[in-house]
C-alpha cells in the first residue's frame, strides 16, 4: 500500500508582511516551516506505516527551498519525497495546485502493481491561505472519495473508519475503501520529533525534483494560467481600539463587560 502525504511550507512567524503591488505574501527573509497540520497528516501515515506494510511518500510543491519541509518529513521517517517545482506552477490558485499534485501522484502509481492501494492524507488547512480546498480538489482530481475534518482514524484492510466533526459538538462515522483522501485535524494525534538518526538520514536520501516536462500537464491548468480565482488585493487589517483591564470582584466584571459590549453594539 502507498500513503501519499502531501506538505506545504508556510511563513514561520505571526505577523507576515505583503507585497502591495502583487498582492502575494513576501517570503524572502522570513523562516519558513512546515505547515502545522501537514505534520499531523505525516505522522498519521507513519503509524498506518508501523502497523501495515506500506510505503508513506511526501510531496510538496513550491520554490526548490521547499525541499528542507520533505527533509524533514523524511527525518521523521517518510520513505520516499518529491518536490514539483518549476516557474510554469508559480501562481497557481487551489485549483491549479490540486491539478499538479494529481498529476505527481497518478505519475508515482504508474509503477505500482496495484494502482488502487493507495491513501492520500492531507492537513484540514494551511496557515497560511487557511482554505482548506486543496484536499477535496485534489480527491476530485483523482476521482477518488473524500473525508474532511478527521480526527480519528482506523484502517482495517482497505476499510477505512474515522470519525469527522461535522458541526461543533456534531460527530459523524464514515466508512469508506481505499483508494481515498482523509484531510485530518490536530486533534488526531501529536507528531513526532525527528530522531538524531532520522535527521542524518534524510540528508543522505535523494529528494525527486519533478518539472513541468516531466509531469506533462495541460499547460491551461497550471500556475497563473490554470487558476481561476484572482486576488485583488489583500492586506493587514488594522488593530482598532485598545484593551480594557476589569477590575474588581467577578460579578462587578462581568457587569461591567456586559455593558462594554453593550455600548459597541455587541449584544
Amino acid at each position: 500500500m502507498k500513503i501519499f502525504v502531501c506538505i506545504k511550507q508556510v511563513p514561520g512567524v505571526s505577523e507576515v508582511r505583503i507585497d502591495p503591488q502583487t498582492n502575494s505574501l513576501v517570503r524572502e527573509g522570513i523562516p519558513s516551516v512546515t505547515n502545522p497540520f501537514d505534520k499531523n497528516a505525516i505522522e498519521l501515515a507513519l503509524t498506518i506505516k508501523e502497523e501495515q506494510n506500506a510505503e508513506v511518500i511526501a510531496i510538496s510543491m513550491g520554490p526548490p527551498q521547499a525541499k528542507e519541509v520533505l527533509r524533514e518529513a523524511l527525518a521523521m521517517g517518510v520513505d520516499r519525497a518529491f518536490l514539483l517545482s518549476d516557474k510554469a506552477f508559480a501562481g497557481a490558485d487551489t485549483l491549479a495546485t490540486s491539478y499538479t499534485l494529481a498529476l505527481a501522484i497518478k505519475r508515482i502509481l504508474k509503477g505500482s502493481k496495484d494502482k488502487t492501494n493507495y491513501l492520500v492524507i492531507v492537513g484540514a488547512q494551511a496557515i497560511d491561505g487557511d482554505t482548506g480546498q486543496v484536499g477535496p480538489e485534489l480527491a476530485e482530481e483523482l476521482n477518488i472519495p473524500q473525508i474532511t475534518y478527521v480526527q480519528k482514524f482506523e484502517l482495517k484492510e482497505k476499510i477505512i473508519l474515522v470519525e469527522r466533526i461535522f458541526r461543533e459538538e456534531e460527530i459523524v462515522i464514515i466508512e469508506t475503501r481505499v483508494p481515498a483522501l482523509i484531510s485530518v485535524l490536530k486533534e488526531i494525534n501529536t507528531p513526532r520529533n525527528p530522531p538524531m538518526s532520522g535527521i542524518v538520514k534524510a540528508y543522505k536520501k535523494e529528494i525527486k525534483v519533478l518539472n513541468a516536462e516531466e509531469l506533462k500537464p495541460d499547460k491551461r491548468k497550471i500556475g497563473r494560467h490554470g487558476s481561476m480565482t484572482e486576488v485583488w488585493k489583500i492586506f493587514v487589517p488594522e488593530r482598532k481600539g485598545e484593551q480594557i483591564i476589569l477590575e474588581g470582584t467577578n460579578e462587578e466584571k462581568v457587569q461591567e463587560l456586559c455593558r462594554n459590549l453593550k455600548n459597541d453594539k455587541i449584544l
